[in-house]
């Protein structure tokens, strides 16, 4: 089982919050009852972008804060919500009259919370909405089901529309390009070892030593099936495979590449794992024209990692390449 440093599960996430923002003085501010992040200097004259979920996948989203990106994240306790209490203090702590977009993953406690914040918000505030949903493994055909989770293109999403909202973009226009990059996306996940909720102590699920878990989710969901292990490149294959079939990508097309760490795999791990991947795309003729690397949407301490692809246009590109100054992102 695995031990976390912390003084006592009830001030867990307040304490870590505390601590972001004393290693980044000049960039966030801890906002206390409720608990909520915001850029240390208020942006004005643009639209608020506001964002959030439960505690263990960091530094998503309290590490995003910053120029080019969030302007409010909102943490709940460790895979638990915020409230809507919380998310409605954030959304009119950043809003200066241009409106406020909130970037929401798609988990039943995220979106209704945030949701019930927008309607005691739109009296006084413009709030528009993106629900990202952009994990394969939970692909359904039961329109009465949930859909599918939103996990690591997320990251895109923050980024492309923290962009645009720098320019001055007006809200609608910053929320339909919100919903173009998760239509253009598609990730999954896989994972070595599960990880430890440290609210209980307990593992999640257990493996095998050859064994990986296909199609995990971040908060500690068992995927779609368990599989015998493989070489980095095997492991790879598997996953990019279907998500070039699911978004249609064909020889020519330019993709962003994310490898993201699931919170206990090395980087050394990860660079062989973007390795692979732009191998994978380079064999089917398509064009890694952007990669990343490293852990920003984590399971707490799960081992594993999941690959994200998202089909990019010139202006995408244009706006991924714009400066950000954030905790966790910077260029």
């Amino acid at each position: 089982m695995s031990r976390y440093v912390l003084n006592d599960r009830d001030t867990f996430v307040r304490q870590a919050v505390e601590g972001l923002e004393a290693a980044h003085p000049g960039l966030v501010r801890m906002h206390d009852d409720p608990l909520f992040v915001t850029r240390r200097v208020p942006a004005r004259g643009k639209v608020a972008l506001v964002s959030g979920g439960g505690s263990g996948h960091e530094p998503l989203h309290t590490g995003l804060v910053g120029t080019g990106m969030l302007d409010a994240a909102v943490p709940g306790a460790v895979f638990t919500s915020p409230t809507a209490l919380q998310v409605r203090e954030a959304a009119q702590a950043v809003d200066t009259g241009a409106g406020v977009v909130m970037i929401v993953k798609n988990y039943t406690g995220d979106v209704l919370n945030f949701r019930i914040a927008a309607e005691l918000l739109e009296d006084r505030h413009r709030v528009e909405v993106v629900i990202v949903d952009d994990d394969l493994a939970t692909t359904s055909e039961d329109e009465s089901a949930p859909g599918r989770r939103g996990t690591a293109a997320v990251l895109a999403v923050e980024k492309i529309c923290g962009a645009v909202a720098e320019t001055g973009a007006p809200a609608d226009r910053v929320r339909d390009l919100g919903r173009e990059v998760v239509a253009r996306s598609a990730t999954l996940g896989l994972a070595l070892e599960a990880c430890t909720n440290p609210m209980t102590g307990t593992r999640s699920f257990d493996l095998g030593p050859d064994q990986i878990e296909f199609g995990v989710g971040i908060h500690g969901e068992r995927g779609i099936g368990t599989r015998a292990s493989g070489t980095a490149a095997e492991l790879v294959e598997s996953l990019v495979r279907p998500l070039v079939e699911h978004l249609g990508l064909r020889r020519g097309d330019e993709v962003l590449a994310i490898v993201n760490g699931l919170g206990a795999t090395h980087s050394l791990e990860l660079g062989v794992v973007l390795r692979e991947v732009r191998r994978s795309l380079a064999g089917s003729g398509i064009a890694p024209a952007r990669s990343l690397s490293g852990s920003f949407v984590t399971s707490l301490d799960m081992r594993g990692f999941s690959v994200t692809l998202t089909a990019l246009t010139e202006d995408l590109i244009e706006l991924w390449d714009a400066p950000v100054r954030t905790p966790a992102l910077a260029w």
